[in-house]
């Protein structure tokens, strides 16, 4: 008797980008082995979006935020709702990246059971110049930024790009975690690729499965000859948030090792090639900030006396519909789910609010 076909939750987080997300879906929904089911994080609630999700024709449900908790905040989320609904493998994926081929999930299950690894993440290529990856890919002492820095290998051990298209078994989550949602963006993979390699998992990236993303290389200005690199984004609100997330990182174990080097590739940076003494002490404190975990908190302070919301302005709107009906999850209170892979604990599960 074969075994049963894993059940495969793809995780999206989005926010207002709906015409790229219905391009996401219709990837996902096109793979030879599709997921079997979609969570859609919206960072920004709109009709437009959960549109995008019903025209799908892969089930789906649709997880609002109030709030933008960004990508660190709504990976957490839409993969703690995966783990609740009883995935055995969680697909994580951005609204502006797509499967690069329509058997990429198909060839990261078969590496996965192949090797035998707890995750699996493809080859994320460049969308406008798929000779280039989307971002740098670290091997070993390496940097790779071209297909053409790839070796023979097929299996890169150690290495992967993670919240787009990396497949994670709910084994690999239990022991690692959701990203740190004080991250909030930029440094929430390297923090989840620090706890992967502490923990023992297995894991690295397959290159015949493919990902597309547009370019995120346009960040990192490259020095000595390309020798190592400093990450400054253009966006002045994005560099503040990196540079204090940067600092979190290398007082964590495992990346600590990283501070003092950081100091000289900045220094040089800021002093010797932009003569901006400014540039760098706001890097410096920025960075001390992120050490002492000194996260700026982005939901204004409730005011005091202010009358409290109704109950239905708290509650979020969840599609409960056809995409994505509760009984089809274990938290129905008149009848006993009949779902196997979910469990019978899950019949008497009771819904918020």
């Amino acid at each position: 008797m074969s075994a049963p076909e894993p059940f495969v939750v793809c995780v999206i987080v989005t926010r207002h980008r709906a015409a790229l997300l219905r391009r996401c879906l219709d990837a996902l929904a096109a793979q030879s082995r599709p997921p079997d089911h979609v969570i859609l994080v919206d960072n920004g609630p709109d009709a437009d979006t959960q549109d995008a999700l019903t025209a799908c024709p892969v089930p789906g449900t649709y997880l609002p935020s109030q709030v933008n908790l960004g990508g660190a905040g709504g990976f957490a989320y839409g993969i703690l709702a995966a783990l609740a609904m009883g995935a055995d493998w969680v697909w994580l994926a951005d609204d502006d990246g797509r499967p690069g081929h329509r058997r990429t999930l198909e060839r990261l299950l078969w590496c996965a059971g192949d090797r035998q690894l707890d995750m699996v993440a493809p080859l994320v290529l460049d969308a406008q110049q798929p000779d280039r990856l989307a971002f740098p890919l670290r091997h070993g002492l390496r940097w790779l930024r071209r297909i053409a820095d790839l070796e023979p290998a097929e299996f890169i051990p150690g290495a992967a790009n993670l919240f787009n298209g990396a497949l994670f078994s709910a084994r690999a989550l239990e022991r690692v975690g959701v990203p740190d949602p004080r991250l909030f963006v930029r440094g929430d993979e390297v923090e989840v690729h620090r706890r992967l390699r502490r923990s023992g998992v297995s894991f690295g990236t397959w290159t015949p499965a493919l990902y597309e993303h547009p370019s995120g290389q346009d960040d990192w200005i490259r020095l000595f000859g390309g020798a190592v690199s400093v990450l400054v984004p253009a966006d002045p609100s994005r560099r503040e948030t990196t540079f204090r997330n940067l600092g979190y990182l290398t007082s964590q174990p495992g990346l600590r090792w990283r501070r003092w080097p950081d100091e000289v590739r900045y220094a040089w940076y800021y002093l010797a090639l932009q003569g901006d003494v400014g540039g760098f002490a706001r890097w410096r404190r920025l960075a001390a900030e992120g050490r002492r975990e000194r996260f700026p908190g982005r939901t204004p302070p409730a005011q005091a006396g202010a009358a409290p919301a109704s109950a239905d302005a708290r509650q979020p709107q969840h599609d409960h519909g056809r995409r994505s009906d509760p009984r089809r999850f274990g938290c129905n209170f008149d009848q006993a789910d009949a779902d196997p892979r979910l469990g019978p604990e899950n019949t008497r599960t009771r819904l918020p609010g």
